[in-house]
Order: structure tokens, then C-alpha cells, then sequence
């Protein structure tokens, strides 16, 4: 789950990490009462949205298409500008490296004061699965996307890893401030200012926090400039708060809908939509289909225990999106029997009037049972005896191959 900038700003702000004052708006006449209000004759007028890269990103028109200002963070030096800005910004869409190219609508932005920079860094914080820790990445290279520094400059890239047992240590923090060239009053900011972010970090249980730029002013502060703010979804249940910070508008439409029905979803660019049960089996799946010359549509994972109604709202999620051309069902019944889901997939196709090649593969638990019943319907239903036999079929339906 993703939130704002000026959502993570907050809980920056409530934790002692240094940002700068600022204001959530939703309309122009807000825009112009935070820049009234704040003070600061220079501000940022920032959209938000759940992606990055808002200042290196275009506007368009939702209505014509065409170009409606460069760059979806821009400074304002009056209030006449702070106008314009917000007028281009709110209602339009933001189309950056991160967005595709349908880019995203802005429905807020968030006004914030001015800083004077002496230099911008690059922090992250996120979990590191293998390593089971924390990473802490940071570089002198703010303000550019890391993976070009990654390719360009690999040495400004550093590192270090938390254990999760004893926690930020304090040499951590002062030798990864050295390694970024901090020294002085502005190291001593720096350290502090990670011990922060750290505790942030673990009381939110949060996947990522990404801050880019983190600056050095001139008086050797240190600042959050940005605010890139992911929680692991599965602490929910610790965070009855998250429902009041979950902006619905910026998440997919099915995705919601998946989860809702106990399905875990997630949509692709490519054109085999995916129906499996369990997680490995499903990453295993849609890694066949690419050795097979295909490309799967989605991630979905409709767990151990499905019933005849997920596994036919599952297909019907699948059908939403208009770039499937066939559909790979790959089953295998433990807790969940073949036959179930041989019944579910038939009610599926009579309810939804399945026009698509569709390939099911079954294993398991009344593995018999559920080849028998999809053999008796009259449906376009093409058997498969495994994984990559499966996968081959659907790639020769729908007219692709290696």
C-alpha cells in the first residue's frame, strides 16, 4: 500500500524527521490560501500521485490529449504562479516513467515552502528479503533516478544493512554520513535525522521509504524534501489507520476488487491472463509462458481454498482488461479439489460467455474427477497434462510461440 507525499510528510513531521512546512490542497483557492498562509515567498507547487519521477514528468489534457505544462513539480517565486501551476496540474494528467503511458489524474497537490539547497542526496530504506534486514541506499547524487546512477556512478551508491535484531547502530549511521562527504554540523543532523526515518520505518511497518531529494541546507540542516512512503499490507490488521490514508483513485480498479473477493491480483503488460493456486505456483506459471514465447497478463492467485464464486469473479477480473487473448488455468488440488475448481471453471465460462481460448491444467486432489467434468462439457475447453505443455498450447492459440 502507497500513500502521498504529503500523507508520509506527516508522519515524517510526527516523528522529528526535519521537512518543511507545507499544505495538502484540492483546488486552486487552496493553493493560493497555502501560499498566503505559508509565508514563503518561494514554494513548490508538487502533484501527487502514487509514482516518481513527478518532476521530470508531462501534463496532459484528460480531454484532448494535448500538452498542458512540463514537469509535475514546479517552483513558484509568486502567487500569480502558484496559479497558473495549480490550475495546470489539478484535473490534468501526469504521465511519467513510472506511470506508463496512461499517466495518472491529479486530484491533490501539496504547496510547500521554500529551502535554501547547498546539495541534494539521494535515502532509501526498504526490506531487504534476502539479507532478511533492513538496506539503508544512499547517495550523493540527488535529485536523479537511481538506477541512472546505478548504471552511470555505481561507487555513489552506499550501502548498509540493519539487523533487525539490535537496530540502527549509531557508527552505522555516522559511517554511511561519511561516506556521503557530511561532516561537522551537518553529520550530526544527518545521523540524527536517520534514527528518525529508522523508527518511522519500523512502527509503520513499511516496505519502502524512499527520499529524493534529502538536502543539506545552508546552515548544515538536513531536510526531507520528498516523501516516497510504502507499507507492507500485510501488518493491516496493526494499522486501522491506513483505511483513512488509502486513496482508491490511485489503485487499480480490479485489484481492489481481487482483494475484496480474497484473490491476490496483480495486472501485466501482457496478453495470457493467469488463473493459479498458490503464490509459487503462480510466479512459476507465468515464468513458463515466457519460456513458452508468451506474456502473461496477470498475477492471480486464488489461494487454497476457492470457491465456484472467486473463481468466477477471477475470470471475470481477468476478462476486464481488453489485451487477453487467452487465459492459462493451472491448478493443483491439496487443500483445494480438482473437481471444485473443474465446476467452477464451467460455471465461469456459461456465466461470462468465455470467447478466448482457454487451456486448464489439473493435478491433485480428485485430479480424475475434474478432467472427467471438464471432458463432458460441450465448452471450448483445451486439457492439458502439465505445466509446460499448457503453457505451449495457450501461446499456439492465441497465434504466438518461440
Amino acid at each position: 500500500m502507497n500513500i502521498h507525499e504529503y500523507q508520509g510528510k506527516q508522519l515524517f513531521r510526527d516523528a522529528g524527521v526535519p521537512v518543511l512546512d507545507g499544505v495538502h490542497c484540492t483546488t486552486v483557492e487552496d493553493a493560493l490560501a497555502a501560499y498566503d498562509n505559508l509565508g514563503s515567498k518561494v514554494v513548490a507547487v508538487k502533484s501527487q500521485i502514487h509514482a516518481g519521477g513527478r518532476g521530470k514528468g508531462n501534463l496532459y489534457c484528460p480531454e484532448t490529449g494535448e500538452l498542458q505544462m512540463e514537469g509535475g513539480v514546479k517552483i513558484a517565486f509568486s502567487r500569480e504562479e502558484v496559479e497558473t501551476y495549480s490550475t495546470n496540474i489539478l484535473g490534468h494528467i501526469l504521465v511519467t516513467k513510472q506511470t506508463g503511458e496512461e499517466g495518472k489524474l491529479v486530484h491533490n497537490l501539496y504547496v510547500e515552502s521554500g529551502c535554501d539547497i547547498a546539495h541534494e542526496y539521494y535515502l532509501a530504506m526498504l526490506v531487504d528479503r534476502e539479507a532478511k534486514s533492513i538496506l539503508i541506499m544512499a547517495s550523493t547524487e540527488g535529485g536523479m533516478d537511481i538506477e541512472e546512477v546505478a548504471e552511470s556512478n555505481p561507487e555513489a551508491i552506499h550501502k548498509i544493512w540493519i539487523d533487525p535484531n539490535s537496530g540502527l547502530l549509531p557508527f552505522q549511521s555516522r559511517n554511511l554520513g561519511t561516506a556521503l562527504g557530511l561532516e561537522g554540523g551537518a553529520l550530526k543532523s544527518f545521523t540524527k535525522m536517520l534514527s528518525k526515518l529508522h523508527s518511522v520505518f519500523i512502527a509503520n511497518d513499511c516496505s519502502m521509504v524512499e527520499i529524493n531529494p534529502l538536502v543539506k541546507t545552508g546552515d548544515d540542516g538536513i531536510i526531507a524534501l520528498d516523501a516516497k512512503v510504502g507499507f507492507d499490507s500485510n501488518a493491516e490488521f496493526r494499522h486501522k489507520d491506513w483505511d483513512d490514508m488509502r486513496d482508491m483513485g490511485e489503485e487499480d480498479e480490479a485489484e481492489i476488487r481481487a482483494s475484496e473477493a480474497g484473490l491476490s491480483y496483480v495486472k501485466l503488460d501482457g496478453n495470457i491472463g493467469c488463473l493459479v493456486n498458490g503464490a509459487g505456483l503462480a510466479m512459476a506459471t507465468m515464468d513458463v509462458i515466457k519460456l513458452k514465447g508468451g506474456d502473461p497478463a496477470n498475477f492471480l492467485d486464488v489461494g487454497g481454498g476457492a470457491n465456484e464464486e472467486q473463481v468466477t469473479t477471477a475470470f471475470s477480473i481477468i476478462l476486464e482488461d481488453p489485451n487477453v487473448k487467452g487465459i492459462l488455468v493451472n491448478i493443483f488440488g491439496g487443500i483445494m479439489r480438482c473437481d471444485i475448481i473443474a465446476r467452477g471453471v464451467i460455471a465461469a465460462v456459461e456465466n461470462l460467455g468465455l470467447e478466448v481460448p482457454l487451456v486448464v491444467r489439473l493435478a491433485g486432489t480428485n485430479v480424475d474427477e475434474g478432467k472427467a467434468i471438464l471432458a463432458e462439457s460441450t465448452l471450448n475447453i483445451h486439457p492439458a497434462d502439465d505445466l509446460a505443455s499448457g503453457a505451449q498450447r495457450i501461446v499456439e492459440l492465441i497465434g504466438g510461440g518461440e
